[in-house]
């Protein structure tokens, strides 16, 4: 999953940027609401943290743009804490939730968590195909109830996929989606690590559609029971 923060306070922005890295997203940073907007505009984002009160361009304003321009990713606003009229505002130009500042960046991190999930029809922070479970709060992934260790990059690529189960994905979505703009970009390091995770899934989850991409769905015979809590490691 590939995000974008855009806040003009620049240790807010590296510390709302480090804890996603942290919890396994690609992330993109803007300072100011020109260069949010671009990026909002010409690049493919799974969900944005925009700042209402921005130099250059307000908050508001670039969202409004965005969805005037058909921009449908999930956006959460920041808001201070006392000015309930531009919580209302940015709903009314198509935010899609909010938090107000000083926040925890575990609130942050839990409501970009519940955008995803909605934003691709999940009910629960915990995606199962098959043997195969994802626990999106901690981003560990087991396999019959044993984990499975990856790495970040693999474990990028198996949420995005998970998160679009049963959609065959192209490889030049997936490169879009899973790195970030000063990512060296190379659709074959897609099939590397497809590799690697056919091989530390040990079962066929990740289809290959020839000509077209990847799709991950239940092999036949699949029990798709889950583990316990007990056997939690992380999957990073």
């Amino acid at each position: 999953m590939r995000l974008l923060v855009v806040e003009d306070d620049k240790d807010l922005n590296r510390q709302i940027s480090a804890a996603l890295v942290e919890a396994g997203y690609a992330v993109d940073r803007a300072y100011d609401g020109e260069e949010g907007w671009f990026l909002g505009d010409t690049e493919s984002y799974d969900a944005v943290v925009l700042d209402l009160g921005l130099p250059k361009k307000d908050g508001i304003t670039v969202l409004g743009e965005w969805r005037r321009a058909g921009r449908t990713m999930p956006v959460l606003i920041l808001t201070a804490r006392d000015r309930w009229s531009d919580k209302v505002q940015g709903f009314d130009v198509g935010a899609d939730d909010y938090v107000a500042k000083p926040f925890h960046i575990e609130e942050i991190l839990a409501r970009l968590r519940a955008l995803l999930r909605r934003a691709t029809g999940h009910a629960t922070s915990e995606l199962v195909c098959g043997p195969v479970r994802l626990d999106t709060r901690a981003s560990r992934v087991f396999v019959d109830s044993n984990p499975v260790k990856l790495t970040s990059h693999e474990y990028r690529l198996l949420s995005y996929l998970m998160h679009h189960a049963g959609r065959v994905v192209s490889r030049s979505e997936l490169v879009e989606h899973l790195y970030d703009q000063d990512f060296d970009r190379d659709s074959n390091t897609i099939e590397v690590f497809i590799g690697r995770l056919r091989r530390k899934l040990g079962i066929d989850v990740i289809k290959t559609v020839r000509g077209l991409g990847y799709v991950v769905a239940e092999p036949e015979g699949a029990a798709g029971k889950s583990g316990g809590a007990s056997d939690r490691h992380d999957a990073r």
